[in-house]
């Protein structure tokens, strides 16, 4: 459709079912959302000009349980939340990419990047682009040339993962522009991982992107990355008497590059020491007969952080078979201690709460501390959120203190820090 009947489309109505079932947008926030769609179409006929264009969104993601174990295929518990990045975008015949996102410079993609990593052009959202072209060619899929406009409220440095929304959106659009949209999401968040470790320089899991991609709540194990087991967990929070709030502290992300890299490097560190290449087939017991046979070898080869990384890996892996258990049986108050324990793991075996590089920025210890405090003598709980290091932490709210804990929240970080999501129901789609 043109880009005229795209956006009557939209402000008479016509996406309203997709917003509110497939997206999760409340009721009363779906004229802002018209909107904000309405203003995507004329940004995009600004800069690319008229066509034949089509409308797509992906959801951002919130990792529940299993912080930092995807890279070492490990179990997690994660959910798409009603945050989305949507793009305008129409196929050209010139093989080039070119997609604008709203307040970033243009990314122009020629097909000769497609050919082999730039490490010149590492960390770069052209990088993403090109390397999810190569992904799709390496699964003998078609690509080809678009324009595209994006806009988002997954906020860039949330922890609600923007950079793997942005990913997915690239092999959703290819998925349907160019392969009749028979890749799966499951194909395409592998595809993103693919991208991100070996054209964008970021060695990470495949949580993130499986969970922006595949949608709802959801617990993977990741055991064999290449099939990884998805399961679709049958729990309401609202229904329980909860709200998922994510605070974002505002914390500076430059820089932390190294601090992400190192998690995962550490952890295959001491599964080398151990004989394998990842964590997840060895066990905390070898690790154990390890150190009691050469403690100070160990200790002096690996470092204690590693170590200190490794057990948290095997604890909590343990702990999401467990909170899926405790979900599958309906026992709310189980899965939520288990939030808790992750939480504490996190912080003192894991420290992804602050970067050393600069102890005195620690957003996230603040807000662990004074949420504690708000939720003392209630059922709610909080934990760090996402990667860590800086940006957001996650509070599982009883439902009626949620509105005053914005408020307190947002009196320390700012307004509009705290964001009250809900579960999306749908993974990465096209919307018409």
């Amino acid at each position: 459709m043109t880009i005229s009947e795209l956006k009557q489309t939209i402000l008479s109505g016509g996406i309203d079912t997709a917003l509110t079932d497939s997206l999760s947008v409340a009721p009363d926030a779906v004229p802002a959302q018209r909107e904000r769609y309405a203003r995507a179409a004329d940004a995009f006929l600004a800069k690319y000009g008229d066509g034949a264009v089509s409308l797509y969104s992906v959801g951002g993601r919130s990792e529940i349980s299993g912080n930092h174990t995807d890279h070492n295929h490990g179990r997690v518990i994660a959910a798409s939340v009603n945050l989305d990045i949507l793009a305008v975008a129409k196929p050209t015949d010139s093989g080039v990419i070119r997609i604008q996102s709203e307040g970033f410079p243009e990314d122009v993609v020629e097909p000769a990047a497609v050919n082999a990593p730039d490490e010149a052009k590492f960390f770069s959202s052209a990088a993403i682009i090109a390397g999810m072209e190569k992904a799709f060619l390496n699964a003998g899929y078609r690509i080809g040339g678009f324009d595209a406009y994006t806009t988002s409220n997954v906020l860039k440095g949330s922890g609600i993962s923007s950079s793997a929304a942005f990913e997915v959106m690239v092999g959703n659009i290819l998925n349907h522009l160019y392969n009749g949209g028979r890749v799966s999401n499951v194909e395409i968040a592998k595809m993103a991982q693919y991208a991100e470790n070996v054209y964008f320089g970021k060695p990470c899991g495949l949580m993130d992107q499986t969970a922006c991609a595949v949608g709802g709540f959801i617990t993977i194990d990741f055991a064999d990355p290449t099939a990884p087991v998805i399961e679709k967990m049958d729990f309401d929070l609202t229904a329980a008497g909860y709200r998922l709030c994510i605070v974002n502290t505002g914390g500076n992300h430059a820089n932390l590059n190294d601090d992400y890299a190192s998690v995962p490097a550490e952890m295959k560190a001491v599964a080398a020491a151990l004989g394998v290449t990842v964590l997840r087939v060895t066990s905390r017991e070898a690790l154990d007969a390890l150190l009691a046979e050469k403690g100070a070898a160990v200790r002096e080869q690996l470092g204690d952080r590693a170590i200190l990384r490794a057990y948290h890996f095997f604890a909590e892996n343990e702990r999401v078979a467990a909170q899926v258990d405790a979900l599958r049986a309906g026992d709310t108050a189980g899965f939520l201690a288990g939030v808790v324990a992750s939480g504490n793991s996190s912080f003192k075996f894991l420290q992804n709460v602050y970067t050393t590089k600069n102890v005195q920025e620690q957003g996230l210890s603040l807000a662990l501390c004074l949420t504690e405090e708000f939720l003392r003598g209630t059922t709610g709980v909080c934990r760090v959120h996402g990667g860590g290091f800086a940006g957001t932490i996650q509070a599982f709210v009883p439902s009626e203190l949620t509105e005053a804990y914005a408020a307190r929240m947002d009196a320390v970080f700012g307004k509009g820090a705290c964001h009250i999501l809900a579960v999306r129901k749908s993974g990465a789609c096209r919307i018409v």
